[in-house]
């Protein structure tokens, strides 16, 4: 783990080859944590991820909870411990970093309301701190809840939906954000034997219990992404990624098909995919991130690196992550040479505007997928990123990785 306040990093030969250790998916491991805690059972995990947020959750769900409780900066750790406090009748303080009170949470906390929860906004309304203050069932176990805001709150009241004594009819009104990890919670849950429904816009779980089953969380392909954008932009490359499957309940498993116009083939092997890089393709089609938005930074940053204009939509969700995702993107394109710019109402488009600054600063806005998807530009022209602890939030072990497949650091 580097603690500098910036490291440097470039690539010598811009030529790899490898074998890269990836980090466990945080979201099956957040998930599988809650639905252990919630299930009463011991089983084990296998595969957990070293990610902070996950070993923040597990701490926090290991340990009897005291007064207060922080999420810290993860924005699953609060939705799904809002909810798993909530339908377990606890009572204490919850709250966060102060970028993580000012991310909402009432669409969240309205929903637990009308089951029955008791809680309390002690800042703004609408925000984190929540004094949590117990449960008393409501009489109802039918739900309206937005769900074009945030697959997190949808996941967590589905994951705590076994244990209401009427289990729970959610309605999902307007368009689904991200319905891959909505997809994933409702996998998981019938791996450890809850059956739930999922037709048109409606979700029904009945009143069941959850099953000790033993679980190996996949490797993370959002982390596969930084590998991906190494690839395209390498002169050459011939990568192993290991522990990735095709048939992958993760919503960033779209990347074999979305990288492919960049250059990136993927070959999945029984032991993970091989990426080689190849011609880019063209032209390049709109991107639609409403599914996967955690890839929309790594697009980006690579279209800027390899002189492409790429049209990008589904962007909403990145106003309330880790930082203003689209806004950060924004400031720190510019130094590339490019522009983020908005087109049309939710268009968004990669623009070429001049040439990139010599060994471009790249701030990181504390959040852990600014510097990752940035840090590959390294094979263009030398960037520094500042901050580059944050990637212990998702992937610690990640500058480790750029090393031994040759990129040079250098702490400043």
């Amino acid at each position: 783990m580097i603690s500098a306040a910036a490291v440097r990093v470039s690539h010598p030969t811009g030529v790899l080859r490898g074998r890269v250790t990836l980090p466990a998916s945080k979201s099956e491991a957040n998930r599988a944590l809650i639905i252990r805690a919630l299930s009463g059972k011991d089983f084990p995990i296998h595969n957990l991820s070293d990610a902070n947020d996950t070993q923040l959750l597990n701490r926090l769900l290991s340990t009897p909870a005291g007064e207060e409780v922080s999420a810290e900066d993860a924005g699953t750790v609060m939705r799904f411990l809002t909810a798993y406090y909530a339908a377990t009748g606890q009572e204490l303080t919850l709250t966060g970093t102060p970028r993580m009170c000012q991310r909402p949470i009432g669409v969240l906390v309205d929903a637990l309301r009308q089951l029955g929860a008791q809680i309390e906004y002690l800042g703004e309304e609408g925000y984190p701190p929540l004094r949590m203050k117990g449960f008393e069932p409501a009489g109802t176990n039918q739900l309206t809840v937005r769900s074009d805001i945030s697959s997190q709150y949808i996941s967590a009241l589905l994951m705590i939906a076994p244990l209401l004594p009427q289990g729970l009819e959610l309605t999902l009104e307007g368009k689904i954000s991200s319905e891959p990890y909505i997809r994933m919670t409702l996998a998981q849950m019938t791996h450890f034997g809850v059956q739930a429904t999922f037709e048109g816009q409606k979700i029904t779980v009945a009143k069941q219990e959850y099953q000790a089953k033993e679980y190996t969380v996949e490797s993370d392909w959002s982390a596969a992404s930084y590998w991906y954008s190494i690839t395209a932009l390498a002169k050459e490359a011939d990568l192993f990624l290991p522990a990735l499957r095709s048939d992958s309940l993760q919503g960033d498993s779209v990347l074999p098909v979305l990288m492919a116009p960049f250059g990136v083939q993927t070959q999945f092997t029984p032991e993970g995919v091989q990426l080689t890089k190849k011609p880019v393709q063209e032209p390049l089609a709109q991107i639609d991130f409403f599914a996967c938005p955690d890839l929309a930074q790594t697009v980006a940053a690579l279209a800027a690196g390899l002189g492409l204009e790429v049209e990008m939509t589904g962007l909403e969700s990145l106003r309330i992550k880790e930082t203003d995702r689209i806004a950060a993107l924004q400031f720190e394109l510019v130094k590339l040479g490019a522009e983020l710019r908005e087109v049309s109402p939710d268009v968004f488009k990669v623009f070429l505007a001049k040439q990139p600054e010599n060994e471009p600063t790249i701030h990181t806005y504390e959040d852990h997928r600014m510097a990752m998807a940035f840090a590959p530009l390294a094979l263009k022209v030398p960037v520094i990123i500042e901050e580059p602890k944050v990637v212990r939030k998702s992937y610690p072990t990640y500058w480790n990785e750029l090393e031994k497949a040759g990129f040079a650091l250098e702490v400043k």
